[in-house]
C-alpha cells in the first residue's frame, strides 16, 4: 500500500538540491547590455540563475538572481587585512533587517602555506575548500573529508563543444558539475565569489 502523508507532513522538495549529479553551464557574459555578469544554464538549456553586474567589475555587491531577476544571495565584499579577502552571502529575506549571514568566503591569495587552497568557505558549522587545479579555469569545492562536492572546468576539458542548437561555445563558457544533494544556488554562490576574485565579474 502507498504511504499517504497528511498534507501537514508532506515531504517538501527543494528546488535548490538534486537527487542527482548536476551540469551547468556558465557564459561568463550577462544577457543585458553594457553590463557585466554571467548567466547559468541548466542541462535542458534553460536559464537558472543570472548576474547583472551594473556597476563595475568586481563590485563589492553583487546579486545572484533566478531568471526572472528575483533575488537570491546577496554577496557582500568585506574590507579586512590585505592578505584576506572576506566575502559574505545572504540568502534573501525581505521581512529580516539584520540577517545572519548564509555563508562566508575567505580568500588567502599571499600565503603560500595554503598550497592550492584558494578559500575556504564556512557555512553554518560546514567548512569547505575551493582548491585549485591545474588548468587557470578549472578549481573543485570540497567538503572536510576532500570530497568533491562540485567541479568546475574550462571548455578545453570538457568534450561538448556547441549547444544543442549548433551554437559553439567559446573561452568564456565554463562547466559546472554538482554532486547530488548539494545546494547548486550555494554552490553557484562560491564560484560567483571565485569569479568576481579572478574573473573581474
Amino acid at each position: 500500500m502507498a504511504k499517504v502523508f497528511p498534507h501537514s507532513q508532506r515531504p517538501v522538495l527543494d528546488p535548490f538540491v538534486s537527487l542527482e549529479k548536476e551540469t551547468f553551464t556558465i557564459w561568463m557574459k550577462s544577457l543585458v547590455c553594457q553590463t557585466n555578469g554571467c548567466t547559468v544554464f541548466d542541462s535542458n538549456g534553460d536559464i537558472v540563475y543570472r548576474i547583472d553586474n551594473y556597476d563595475k567589475k568586481c563590485s563589492s555587491k553583487v546579486y545572484l538572481m533566478d531568471l526572472r531577476g528575483r533575488v537570491l544571495v546577496t554577496i557582500i565584499r568585506r574590507k579586512r587585512l590585505q592578505i584576506v579577502g572576506c566575502w559574505y552571502g545572504y540568502r534573501w529575506n525581505p521581512d529580516a533587517n539584520e540577517e545572519k549571514p548564509w555563508f562566508q568566503v575567505k580568500t588567502y591569495r599571499r600565503l603560500i602555506c595554503m598550497g592550492s587552497f584558494a578559500c575556504q568557505v564556512t557555512v553554518g558549522f560546514d567548512k569547505y575548500w575551493v582548491v585549485k587545479l591545474s588548468s587557470k579555469q578549472a578549481f573543485r569545492i570540497v567538503n572536510i573529508d576532500r570530497e568533491v562536492i562540485a567541479e568546475i572546468a574550462g571548455l578545453m576539458q570538457v568534450k561538448q563543444k556547441q549547444l544543442s542548437s549548433g551554437i559553439s561555445l567559446g573561452d568564456d563558457v565554463l562547466t559546472l558539475v554538482v554532486e547530488p544533494h548539494i545546494d547548486h544556488s550555494l554552490i553557484m554562490a562560491i564560484v560567483t565569489v571565485y569569479g568576481l576574485i579572478n574573473y573581474k565579474l
